[in-house]
């Protein structure tokens, strides 16, 4: 008995094993990325319910720091033939990624040699034109696309005198609402995240004049800077102003001011929509978005915003099979439901049509209004010229020389002129070697 017991044992044992060797593991797709706090929740659940919906791909996110650390950490990882299969860049490294075209493969491609549908069409105009070549083909994905908005305290605003329900539409509003706020007890007036970006770049285009030439680098790499202008002068002065007065509180270059805001220190911050999610689970107080403020002398404005965020970049030298992954991947993010989630939860963009559709369908935006700011300050108006986006290379270089000066100015070391001017100076030389290293 105990020897029939043994070979049972070990048949059933061999049997097993047999069974296991013949599953084949799902292949791996890794997917670097920057999202955080809720932002990064809600993009570990779409992964873990495209690995439930079928068993030959596991989508592996893995997050590799702020945006500037993942571009980087992308760009070393090609060099040592480690690159991840999806690499998420946020907008500004459009035009470094399109130029390394050894080290991508377009999206357009991709969905091409795997069979899977692709449409352009159904994306956003703005989302879809920014990341696609001069053929109007995809060559990365969108995903996280977001625009500046004015998120404010609603408490705050109520215990300084301040109409809750009527946020600041032009600047002297705004900067006179951050002197009230001050003085009813707040911080901080306000801080300003993403400074080059909300208030530099989207701010051009909000008041339709140009970051640079050649429409801002799409329709050319021989772009020069030209935001030192007077109205961009003019504007850098009234925020070392507000610097000066305390009404504004200066909290760092990418999205460290988040935090001033969310901890209810500064009662206004303008930057991305996609603060939505984490504002919202983490804020013990009333908050609202509004539109960015303008200055009302300015003829044309408020043109358009221009976007922010990120694409999902296909890296280069992977198998048919993990490329086959990838575009399965991509299909199952597009799909109108995902989409949804995603805007609502996070507060990016509904990068497509369907998707803001749907969110409509189902009152969303009666039930959150401020969620539907980002769309209609991208929307409302045809882009023109200098309001398409920007293009230019080597711009998180750029970013950080234009952020020295700033902080540089905000210190008092120098004229809001003399720093604007100095950044051209510094952001023309590393468009020049882009433009020659790029060919």
């Amino acid at each position: 008995m105990a020897g029939k017991l043994r070979r049972l044992m070990l048949t059933t044992a061999l049997a097993a094993g047999w069974v296991t060797q013949g599953q084949a593991a799902p292949v791996e797709i890794q997917w670097w990325h920057s999202m955080t706090g809720t932002n990064n929740e809600v993009l570990g659940k779409i992964a873990e319910d495209f690995n439930a919906s079928q068993s030959d791909y596991k989508v592996t996110p893995v997050y590799k720091g702020t945006y500037p650390d993942t571009l980087n950490a992308g760009i070393a990882a090609v060099r040592a033939h480690q690159a991840p299969h999806i690499l998420q860049v946020f907008e500004v490294g459009t035009a470094t990624m399109m130029a390394a075209k050894g080290a991508i493969k377009p999206v357009w491609e991709l969905m091409q040699e795997a069979g899977e549908p692709l449409d352009s069409g159904a994306y956003l105009p703005a989302v879809a034109a920014y990341y696609s070549n001069s053929d109007g083909k995809l060559v990365s994905m969108p995903f996280n696309s977001s625009t500046p908005v004015l998120y404010y305290n609603k408490d705050a605003f109520r215990k300084a005198g301040l109409d809750p329900e009527a946020p600041p539409k032009t600047w002297p509003e705004f900067l006179e609402d951050g002197r009230k706020l001050v003085a009813g007890g707040s911080s901080c007036g306000f801080t300003l995240g993403w400074m080059s970006w909300t208030q530099l770049e989207v701010f051009s285009a909000w008041h339709a004049v140009p970051f640079a030439s050649k429409g801002n680098g799409l329709d050319g790499k021989d772009a020069v800077l030209e935001m030192n202008g007077p109205l961009q002068v003019r504007h850098l002065d009234d925020l070392i102003k507000a610097e000066q007065d305390h009404s504004f509180d200066y909290a760092g270059r990418q999205d460290e001011p988040d935090g001033k805001f969310i901890s209810g220190d500064c009662a206004m911050i303008q930057t991305s929509s996609g603060l939505y999610g984490t504002a919202k689970a983490n804020a013990k107080f009333n908050f609202a978005l509004a539109p960015l403020p303008y200055y009302p002398d300015v003829a044309g404005a408020p043109q358009n915003s221009i976007i922010g965020g990120a694409s999902l970049w296909v890296m280069g030298g992977k198998t048919a099979e993990e490329y086959k992954g990838v575009a399965r991947f991509f299909s199952f993010m597009g799909q109108t439901e995902i989409q949804k989630i995603w805007h609502e939860k996070t507060g990016y963009l509904p990068i497509t049509k369907a998707a803001y559709e749907a969110a409509k369908a189902d009152g969303f935006y009666q039930k959150n209004p401020g969620l539907e700011v980002a769309i209609h300050q991208l929307l409302d108006k045809p882009p023109t010229a200098d309001t398409r986006g920007l293009r230019l290379g080597n711009l998180p270089q750029i970013r950080n020389a234009v952020a020295e000066e700033i902080e540089s100015a905000l210190a008092g070391k120098e004229s809001a002129k003399d720093a604007l001017d100095k950044a051209k100076t510094r952001g023309d030389a590393i468009l020049r070697n882009f433009e020659k290293t790029a060919g």
